[in-house]
């Protein structure tokens, strides 16, 4: 964590420097509905209590993930990096909102274990079960520096397609982002292979039975917004949601995770940069 630590500060010190910007590509930041989350946040002033997240699969495609060295872990920095993105970027927004800065992560409990690489699994060739020496799942317990709370999940242990959501409880409201699946277009459909030339939804075991289609997955994910944001930001000069301040953040939370679950699930405090980011 000291060498990290010192390896962002760096990052961040040659970012505020120079007349370059970094731009983090969190997507899940611009889904719309996690836009939308954040406009009822901020023009209602809730107190954001408690996030609950949730990134899951049946397991990556790519021939690297599931090899440490390569990936850098497992579904901790895989799949759980977007929750704890929109996390932390919530009591963000909070935070600006309210108090005029944002409000971080000071400490974290997480515990991740290797349930396909168990001797006892059975394997059917439905999730993916190679993984060399990497989690596939991860349980996060985020405490804030005003004491509210953040519970993130990230696994490859689920079937049906992606599991993407974000549910915020606050004193004023609770919100529910299904940003995949989502009820946007239900489709049943009797004979497999009557969609065999049809896109339906990432990850999906079959297109046979109901399927929850993505018309427009991108627009859905965020994909067109970020980009949209990044080009506005860099033309205009204007402040980005998905800063760098917000990603250093990230990491730091992500690491120390990584630290608590050798720890077995010890309560780890987060060693965090100076916070540069633009009120």
């Amino acid at each position: 964590m000291f060498f990290s630590l010192q390896s962002l500060e760096r990052i961040l010190l040659a970012e505020s420097n120079s007349k370059g910007k970094i731009l983090y590509a969190e997507n899940w930041i611009y889904a719309p509905s996690i836009q939308k989350e954040k406009e009822i946040i901020e023009k209602t002033a809730a107190q954001v209590l408690w996030i609950q997240a949730q990134q899951s699969h049946s397991g990556s495609h790519s021939p690297s993930y599931g090899i440490w060295s390569q990936s850098g872990g497992g579904s901790l920095i895989g799949k759980g990096s977007h929750p704890i993105g929109v996390a932390l970027y919530f009591k963000q927004v909070e935070g600006k909102k309210r108090f005029g800065k944002a409000i971080r992560p000071i400490s974290v409990s997480a515990r991740t274990h290797a349930i396909t690489r168990l001797p006892n699994f059975v394997a059917n060739g439905t999730l993916k079960s190679n993984h060399q020496d990497v989690e596939d799942y991860a349980s996060i317990h985020i405490e804030f520096e005003d004491g509210t709370i953040a519970d993130i999940t990230a696994s490859e242990l689920t079937h049906g397609g992606v599991k993407n959501y974000v549910e915020v409880n606050a004193n004023n409201h609770r919100t529910i982002c299904n940003i995949a699946p989502n009820n946007a277009m239900q489709t049943y459909n009797p004979i497999e292979s009557n969609f065999d030339e049809i896109y339906v939804v990432e990850k999906t075991g079959t297109k046979q039975g109901w399927s929850s289609i993505s018309p427009d997955e991108g627009w859905f994910n965020g994909y067109q917004h970020e980009m949209e944001a990044f080009y506005h930001s860099i033309v205009n000069e204007t402040a980005i949601e998905s800063n760098s301040q917000l990603a250093a953040d990230v990491v730091n939370t992500i690491y120390t995770a990584y630290l608590s679950a050798e720890l077995n699930g010890i309560q780890t405090p987060i060693l965090l940069t100076n916070d540069t980011s633009i009120s």
